[in-house]
């Protein structure tokens, strides 16, 4: 009976190509959290102190969101 071991690793170039992917992930993940932030901020930047302060903010937390 013969045993054969199988063993394959990813070419270079797949691995590069993994690596690009993860980054672009990232790249896009990044991008979304920022547009997220920055339309809550816009959003509650459009409220008054009072609404603010019924939901626990004050003008500076709206700042630095």
């Amino acid at each position: 009976m013969a045993v054969f071991e199988e063993t394959r690793y990813a070419p270079d170039a797949s691995r590069a190509s993994a690596t690009f992917s993860a980054r672009l992930n990232g790249l896009f993940g990044a991008l979304a959290a920022w547009n997220d932030a920055r339309v809550t901020r816009n959003a509650l930047a459009e409220l008054s102190e009072r609404q603010l302060e019924d939901i626990g903010l004050t003008c500076g937390d709206v700042e630095t969101l």
